[in-house]
């Protein structure tokens, strides 16, 4: 459990390159919404061969640390458990750190995406499609295993990325068909698109988008729209963008960090749109 939210506490987000991140934006809305002035959240540039050494350091006033690449898996070795969620991709994005001096992981960005798709209507599907098989894609592979009681395509680009999204396929118990980047236009049809490719990995394909599209979620949020996101939204589909997950993920962490919920999503959703709009 997290030290009583009364107390001074400090919070972070760590990962290299930082300084783009909303995380601190989000969180410092939330201690405002709260009532929590005597709380602090900060940014870090750490990497994985620094992360000991930051650990090291850390006093009995930290409450918790938010955790993006590459140091989601590199933090498992120094926390004494993770949640069965983090350990089911091997990545933790949250540690909460106990008045107790434990160290505990979890991962929010699956609950995130789950709560992202909910909040714009999607409870279940009966199929999707993945573009992209990076670290993202796992988590959303795993949010779809939650919610998508058939067939998940996923896009690649190439036989080694294949082989992993194969491996957490298994694991995940998650119905994959592994197709090829190439056809990644027919991915557009399913009726929930996940894109979790890297900016401008998409863009070529936005003029793919069919007259009637359904629901696609873009794991970005900076630039935004993206060129997929733009065309799918003018022909009437509906987006889930990467701010809704990184709004979603950050309520979570908000929660467990200072043991108050719920987390005042609407204060932080304004706070983020304000800084991405300000960018």
């Amino acid at each position: 459990m997290p030290a009583p939210a009364t107390d001074r506490r400090r919070a972070a987000v760590l990962g290299s390159p930082i300084a783009h991140s909303l995380s601190p934006v989000l969180h410092r809305a939330a201690y405002t919404e709260l009532g929590l002035a005597d709380w602090t959240y900060d940014r870090f540039d750490v990497d994985e061969a620094a992360l000991p050494g930051f650990f090291q350091e850390l006093g009995s006033e930290w409450a918790g640390l938010s955790l993006t690449m590459p140091l989601k898996r590199a933090v498992i070795p120094l926390l004494d458990s993770i949640s069965e969620t983090a350990a089911s991709v091997d990545a933790v994005n949250t540690v909460v750190l106990g008045a107790d001096g434990r160290r505990t992981g979890d991962n929010t960005d699956i609950p995130g995406i789950v709560a992202a798709l909910r909040e714009h209507g999607i409870e279940k599907t009966e199929t999707a499609a993945v573009l992209g098989a990076g670290a993202t894609a796992s988590s959303a592979l795993a949010a779809l295993a939650r919610i998508c009681t058939g067939e998940v395509a996923v896009y690649v680009r190439s036989a080694a990325r294949a082989d992993e999204m194969r491996g957490w396929a298994r694991r995940l118990d998650v119905d994959v068909r592994i197709a090829d980047w190439a056809d990644a236009e027919e991915a557009l049809r399913a009726p929930l698109v996940v894109a979790t490719t890297p900016a401008g990995a998409t863009d070529a394909l936005a003029a793919a988008v069919p007259e009637r599209p359904t629901t696609l979620f873009d794991v970005l949020y900076d630039p935004w729209p993206t060129a997929l996101a733009a065309r799918w939204s003018a022909y009437g589909g509906a987006v889930v963008s990467g701010l809704d997950l990184l709004l979603h993920q950050a309520v979570l962490q908000v929660e467990q960090m200072t043991g108050r919920a719920p987390a005042p999503l609407a204060a932080m959703r304004k706070a983020g749109e304000r800084a991405l709009a300000d960018r």
